[in-house]
This record gives structure tokens, C-alpha cells and sequence, in this order.
């Protein structure tokens, strides 16, 4: 797990090693245990690494195969990395290392731009090949790995997060007018390739791209995810079996691959909570585990302490609890938002960023819960989407847009208007073929488009901050195709995500699998009142805001005259998504405030 850049010259001259040294200070987060640099002509490759396989400096990088003339930077952890190391030898490859990074160079010299769908993990690289002089860039099928990018005459570059693309003075910052209507439309998810600033794009899921030395490109997706039935029907009891044995084996997976030790994120959830009883069940012993609580609000509680408790004492882990305090969220908030890629608008953010603090003084790995609400159904929406009439499009619409169009247009300057950019690209989405009925529609967008830019991207990007990798067992790509196969009453039934519940059956306490439906409560950041509001309404009143001109005055005035009227759809604060995005334009975008300079 690490950070990646590189710089590719596209008009002939040399790669600029001062802006290398800058890219590499805005990624030394995501890798403290060491940096370097190579070049190669027009390219060089730039890494900050954690250590996590194969402690040794022998798999340091860059990474370099002399004898194949390829070259690699890696972020991410290849879970079968140690069945095609055997398949390599047997071909003949020789190994100088023993982690997971060498396996890629020689997947690639062995499968060329095929490499990728030999891989089980997750994962963002990009591969120098020395005799063809080109870049070969790829993200894993989920999309749990970042790779951002950013072209300009003179270069192609690449990173882990966008600031170390802004390091470079001619990347442009011009907002993105289809990115910022979904960005508050879409609960904040701007679906790849773009992001909100016109000169950072990021790779999509599930696909390479190939850049040659002239700075033409080739793209390829090389795996779709279709959500149908399969030839031969199964059994409840049958699917409870099979999908038993996957999620055993998809977090066995993610907890033998590590030469360190690995903990789990326990928030007091169905999903979290099975984790820890799986891990058990497959024989682990002494589990650490992790949990925080906020300050409640008369309206909601701010820990899931009751629910996490009984789980750690039934598999007797090595718990440990973090209660943290209104003041310290409200402080740290700025600090969190540094390390975000792009702006998140998720309660659970800042949560993920102080917990991985504290979890990061124990651990470098840890396992979490992310993705099983979308690939198994357990979002309160997704049975009041399938009860909707109307098109695909409005049944979605009503449940999950934060702003129709109207409001939208009411929100952001003119300068913004435009068409309704996230219909268009959502009813495209349900659209594709390969579903049997619109839940598998509506499940296969949430998996493939809507959490890579949400939940899955605020883990890495929050846990990262800190040099903590987060696995994710739910989004196994091979568990994930088994899920998208099962019938719609095995997932929404039950109030949600019938078929885990069936598992966890005898595994975990009654009270955990018969629970609503929780989230990693920050309350202070839903009701937004007392400090919390003066904060927002300095962001949003600033004079960087009003110079800004990105959203219309009368409509800001309307959020702070009642800032606890406006939710939307999925219960957030159109407050707190309006100052969060300008806050997050202040300390990343703008010259004077720009992350680390």
C-alpha cells in the first residue's frame, strides 16, 4: 500500500525532479516507510511506500527488471500474488523479492496489457516498458485503489491523490460544470473520468490505459459486472452456502497476505461484526479490533458501543475503543479535509480520519465492512426504488438525487447552468445490458459506479492519511459476481440484506443481526448547530467563497436562515455539502492556502 506519481515529457524535454520532490510531499502520508525516484528519457516514476509484504528493501520502489527492461510503481496488495508467482516459475521467471510488487512485472512481460485480469486485489500501477518506451496505467475492477491523472502539452502525469497533481503550476483548476452538477447532485460522486477541476481526470474502474512516447493513448476495459440469474438455480439454503464459503474466503484472503498484523474496523454493524465472526471461524485467535464513538445529539447517538461490545467479548478480541469529543472533530475537520482527493460529503469521513489516527499507532492493515450494504441490499432506498412506477430514472431520482435540476440551477451560478447532466448519465447507466430486473440495474450501478466515489474512496483516502491500509472483503471481485447472481428477495428481504443475516445466524448476538440499519454516526455534523454552524456559515461567508462566485448568495442565505430545514434525500445537510466543497476549494485549490504549498 503506498503512493504513486510519475511524469511522462511529452515535447521532448526532461522530467522535472524538483516538481517530482513536491508530488512526493503531498503522497508521504500515504507511505512513511520510504521514497524513491527513477528516470528513464522522458519518464520518471516517483513512490512513497508502506510496508506491508516483504518487509525487505528488496521490495522497495520503483521497482526495476533489468533483464525484462520494465519498470513499476504499485499501489495496493495482490491477494493471489503467491499462486502466479508459482505459474511465473513454472514458466521460467526468476524472483529476486518475495512480495506481491515483482509478481506484476512479471505478469506483464508474460501476459503484456492482459496482466490485469490474472490479478485477485486491489490495485493502481503504472509500468514502464524500456524497449517500447510506454506507459502502461491500470486500476483494479472495483476501483478501491486511486489513480488520478492530468495532461497538458508539455506531460502526462499521475498520482494517488490530486494534490500531488496540483504541485505542478500549469495543471488547470477551472471548475468542471457537468463534474459540479453531479458532485451535488449525485451525493458528491463524480464518476470517473472526470472530477470537479477540468485539468484532473482519473482513471475509470476495471481499465488500463497504454500512453506511447508521441502521447497517443489507448484504453481498455477489461472486466463488466452483469447482475443476472444464473442457468442453474439455487436453493436458499444452497446460496446461503456458497455465498458462506466466498466471504470466508474472500477475508481469509485479506488477512493472510500481509507480513504484519491485521485488525478490523469494528463500528457495531451487521457487516463489520461479521467480519470478526468469520475470521474466527476460519481460526484466528487475539483479533484486534477498533471502535469510535462521537458526542450524542438529543436526536441520534453518537457511538454504536452496545453493538460493537458484545462482539468483541463473544471472540474475546484485543478491543480498543475511541471516544472523541465534538471539539476535536470540529478542530481536526480542515486537517481531514487535506487529505481528501476530492470533496466527501459523508458524515463518516472525519470519522474514518480520527479513528485511523488512533488504529494506526496499533496496526498497519486492517479489514472493513465496506461495499455489503451495495452488494447485498441493505440500504433503506433500494426497496422503495422497486415498490416506485415510472421510468428506471425516476424511480432512482427519488430516492437518491440531493438536489433535482431545478434546485440545482438555483444553487450554483449561471456561469454552471446547463443541462441535467445526472439524469442523462444515470439512466445511461441503468440502461446498460447484462441486469435481470432493476434492482440488479440499480445494485450493479451503486457497486461498479456509485460507492468507488463515496464510501470506498473516503476509506482510502481517510485511512490512508495515516498510512493504514484498509481491505475491503465485500467488494472480492469474485464474491461480488457471485452476489449480482442472487435473487432480489435474498438481498432486500428482511429489512436488507437477507442472505448475511442468514450467516451470521449462531455467529453473532440477535441484537446485532436484528438492528436497523446503522451508520458511522456523526451526529454533530447532521444537526448542524452551535459551533458546527458558526463554522459553516465563516466557510460559506468568507470572502474566498464570495470571490468565487460558484454558488448563488440568496440560496446560501436560505441554508443559514433555518441550516436544520434542508436535507436531502439520503438525510444530509445541504448546509454542510455546500461549506464542505468550498472548504475543501480553499485548502487544496487555491494558491495561497494550497496543501504544503
Amino acid at each position: 500500500m503506498c503512493g504513486i506519481s510519475g511524469e511522462l515529457r511529452l515535447d521532448g524535454g526532461e522530467p522535472d525532479l524538483a516538481l517530482m520532490g513536491r508530488m512526493l510531499t503531498r503522497l508521504a502520508r500515504r507511505g512513511p516507510d520510504h521514497e524513491g525516484t527513477w528516470s528513464d528519457g522522458p519518464l520518471l516514476f516517483g513512490h512513497r511506500r508502506l510496508s506491508v509484504i516483504d518487509l525487505s528493501d528488496r521490495s522497495n520502489q520503483p521497482m526495476i527488471d533489468a533483464e525484462l527492461g520494465l519498470a513499476l510503481v504499485f499501489n495496493g496488495a495482490i491477494y493471489n500474488y503467491r499462486e502466479l508467482r508459482r505459474e511465473l516459475q513454472s514458466r521460467g521467471y526468476r524472483f529476486f523479492s518475495e512480495g506481491d510488487t515483482e509478481v506484476i512485472l512479471k505478469a506483464y512481460a508474460e501476459w503484456g496489457e492482459q496482466c490485469v485480469e490474472h490479478l485477485i486485489g486491489m490495485f493502481a500501477f503504472a509500468l514502464w516498458n524500456l524497449c517500447e518506451r510506454t506507459l502502461f496505467l491500470a486500476r483494479d475492477r472495483l476501483g478501491i485503489k486511486p489513480l488520478y491523472y492530468s495532461r497538458t502539452p508539455c506531460a502526462f502525469r499521475f498520482a494517488s491523490n490530486s494534490q500531488a497533481l496540483l504541485a505542478a503550476p500549469d495543471v488547470d483548476t477551472a471548475i468542471d460544470p457537468v463534474a459540479l452538477h453531479h458532485q451535488l447532485t449525485l451525493h458528491a460522486v463524480i464518476p470517473a473520468p472526470r472530477t470537479l477541476l477540468q485539468g484532473v481526470r482519473k482513471l475509470a474502474p476495471a481499465t488500463t490505459l497504454t500512453i506511447d512516447a508521441q502521447g497517443n493513448e489507448r484504453s481498455r476495459t477489461y472486466w463488466r459486472l452483469t447482475a443476472q440469474r444464473p442457468a442453474q438455480p439455487r436453493t436458499e439454503a444452497e446460496w446461503t452456502q456458497v455465498v458462506h464459503d466466498a466471504l470466508r474466503l474472500a477475508v481469509r484472503r485479506r488477512l493472510d497476505i500481509a507480513d504484519v498484523p491485521v485488525g478490523v474496523l469494528l463500528s457495531g454493524g451487521l457487516d463489520s461484526s461479521l467480519l470478526v465472526a468469520l475470521l474466527a471461524e476460519s481460526g484466528v485467535r487475539d483479533l484486534l479490533t477498533f471502535s469510535v464513538g462521537f458526542e450524542d445529539q438529543p436526536e441520534e447517538k453518537g457511538s454504536e458501543f452496545e453493538y460493537s461490545d458484545p462482539v468483541a467479548a463473544r471472540y474475546q478480541t484485543r478491543h480498543h475503543k475511541y471516544l472523541i469529543p465534538n471539539d476535536q472533530v470540529l478542530k481536526r475537520l480542515p486537517e481531514a479535509v487535506t487529505c481528501m482527493a476530492e470533496p466527501m460529503v459523508g458524515q463518516d469521513a472525519v470519522a474514518f480520519f480520527l479513528l485511523a489516527e488512533q488504529v494506526s499507532k496499533t496496526v498497519k492493515v486492517v479489514q472493513s465492512g465496506q461495499g455489503a450494504d451495495e452488494v447485498f441490499g441493505g440500504y433503506f432506498w433500494y426497496p422503495r426504488m422497486v415498490a416506485e412506477t415510472g421510468s428506471d430514472l425516476e424511480r432512482f431520482r427519488r430516492h437518491y438525487f440531493d438536489r433535482d435540476h431545478t434546485e440545482f440551477l438555483e444553487t450554483v451560478a449561471p456561469a454552471y447552468h446547463g443541462p441535467d447532466h445526472t439524469a442523462g448519465l444515470i439512466a445511461q447507466r441503468l440502461a446498460e445490458p447484462g441486469a435481470d430486473d432493476y434492482l440488479d440495474q440499480v445494485l450493479r450501478l451503486d457497486v461498479t459506479t456509485l460507492i468507488v466515489d463515496d464510501p470506498v474512496k473516503r476509506v482510502d483516502n481517510m485511512t490512508m492519511a495515516w498510512g493504514l491500509e484498509a481491505r475491503v472483503p465485500f467488494l472480492d471481485h469474485e464474491l461480488v459476481e457471485l452476489a449480482m447472481q442472487l435473487p432480489p428477495e435474498l438481498k432486500i428481504g428482511s429489512g436488507g440484506k437477507h442472505l448475511l443475516k442468514k450467516i451470521a445466524q449462531g455467529l453473532l448476538p440477535d441484537a446485532v443481526i436484528d438492528r436497523p440499519k446503522g451508520y458511522f454516526p456523526v451526529p454533530a455534523l447532521k444537526f448542524v448547530r452551535g459551533s458546527f454552524l458558526e463554522f459553516m456559515r465563516d466557510t460559506v461567508n468568507s470572502r474566498a467563497c464570495r470571490e468565487r462566485g460558484l454558488f448563488q448568495r440568496n440560496y446560501l442565505d436560505r441554508l443559514l436562515a433555518e441550516p436544520e430545514a434542508h436535507h436531502t434525500r439520503l438525510m444530509g445537510s445541504k448546509l454542510w455539502h455546500s461549506a464542505l466543497l468550498e472548504l475543501w476549494l480553499q485548502l487544496n485549490v487555491d494558491p495561497a492556502t494550497r496543501v504544503n504549498g
